[in-house]
């Protein structure tokens, strides 16, 4: 399938109405026609694994055309200057988050992106950061603690950016590090009270939120079983 016949059924797809639905929970990027997510995951599935059509599905610059792309790259073909060039066109959280969950995270490149887009100043690169961070708590499953433990130090060090994608991404990646074992569950537990004596607005319901999480009874009990 060429890129020319992918772009037109999505856009014989498309639906005004999803489009302003999409709008309301602040996905707002380019050129959004209105897809859902199963109807794009069931296309990818169609079309299989093939890293340059992703190339060029992305050059298009249709955010739903842009999500397939991530869906049909190969991580192991991925480069870093992919991976950068990429994450400068992120215009909305859904993008961002697409992509490191379909992507970014299962790349050579994952852990070191993470961390550098962390200390990045554009809103949806720190943001993408962060939500590698969280990806990889839950689905690194070989990964020692040494990484997110200084993943968390990263969340306390940008726990106080006003952004509201930003914010959110910073609390999401503190909360999944603290879900991934009874070790890491202290130390992200430590942080967050850390974070909550912080005299920023924004520090102070990354960190209450994350406490409300990660205190939860049927959390410690699930983490106490696997141990």
């Amino acid at each position: 399938m060429q890129v020319e016949e992918i772009v037109n059924r999505l856009k014989s797809q498309s639906s005004r109405e999803n489009a302003e639905g999409m709008a309301k929970f602040g996905i707002q990027g380019n050129k959004i026609l209105g897809i859902r997510i199963p109807t794009l995951r069931r296309m990818a599935k169609k079309i299989g694994k093939n890293h340059s059509l992703a190339l060029n599905l992305w050059d298009t610059a249709i955010h739903e055309v842009r999500i397939l792309a991530s869906l049909v790259d190969i991580p192991s073909e991925v480069t870093e200057e992919q991976m950068e060039t990429w994450v400068s066109d992120f215009d909305s959280w859904d993008l961002c988050d697409q992509c490191c969950n379909n992507l970014f995270n299962k790349t050579n490149y994952a852990y070191q992106k993470a961390e550098e887009w962390s200390n990045r100043e554009e809103e949806f690169v720190k943001r993408a950061g962060f939500v590698l961070m969280a990806i990889l708590a839950v689905h690194d499953k070989k990964a020692d603690n040494h990484p997110f433990l200084s993943f968390l130090q990263m969340v306390k060090r940008e726990s106080s950016d006003t952004r509201n994608f930003v914010k959110k991404g910073v609390n999401w990646a503190l909360r999944q590090i603290g879900k991934r074992n009874l070790f890491l569950h202290k130390a992200a537990l430590s942080i967050a009270y850390e974070i909550n004596d912080y005299h920023y607005k924004s520090a102070k319901w990354v960190a209450s939120d994350a406490i409300k999480d990660l205190t939860q009874t049927a959390l410690l009990k699930r983490l106490s079983a696997k141990e």
